[in-house]
């Protein structure tokens, strides 16, 4: 599809109901790597990220009449992810709880840490990035979404509204509060280093 980039995204969605199979291909270009990163900020799980993804342009192509230019295309899409990934985190959370009520004292894992400082070293570079997304993942889930959408994936303020579903105010509300619960789980997680 030439000159994809000047055509909206609204635009290529309109020609993809009108039957242009090129069309869905451009939305699938446009958004894999974006919805990716999105989906993985939610479940921390390169597969399972893949999974939502292939989901959600499954769900776009199965439903593209139901989308109706009320809302932004991007709403849309985001809006679905978001739903399937934490559609995920539910059914992760229902497997953990049966699985750790099975667990015997037997079944406890040992970690044993190196003691060499090079791996160390190159551990501390992706050891903050993590940090962070397991802080993400503490925050109740209306703070994670909002967090991700702003932070993250820098979206509109109006734009997170419509993906949620909650008055602009609320938003800046839990995007804020969102910000402050990780300042300081993670100030609490560099107290707790020094110590150890």
């Amino acid at each position: 599809m030439k000159n994809s980039y000047k055509i909206s995204d609204e635009e290529l969605i309109r020609r993809f109901q009108a039957g242009d199979e090129a069309a869905f291909e451009e939305i699938v270009h446009r958004y894999k790597n974006r919805l990716m990163n999105f989906a993985y900020r939610f479940v921390l799980d390169r597969e399972e990220s893949e999974d939502i993804v292939q989901d959600t342009f499954l769900k776009v192509y199965q439903n593209r009449y139901a989308y109706k230019e009320i809302a932004k295309f991007s709403t849309w899409i985001y809006t679905i992810t978001a739903n399937l990934a934490k559609t995920i985190l539910r059914k992760r959370r229902n497997r953990k709880l049966f699985y750790f009520s099975r667990l015997g004292p037997e079944d406890k894992d040992m970690d044993f840490p190196s003691k060499d400082p090079e791996p160390q070293k190159k551990i501390e570079g992706k050891f903050n990035e993590q940090t962070i997304q397991k802080s993400i993942l503490k925050l109740p889930e209306h703070f994670r979404t909002a967090i991700i959408l702003r932070d993250i994936q820098e979206l509109s303020y109006e734009e997170i509204s419509n993906i949620i579903n909650a008055p602009l105010g609320t938003v800046k509300s839990r995007i804020n509060r969102a910000r402050l619960k990780l300042r300081e789980d993670l100030q609490e997680m560099r107290g707790n280093e020094k110590i150890n």
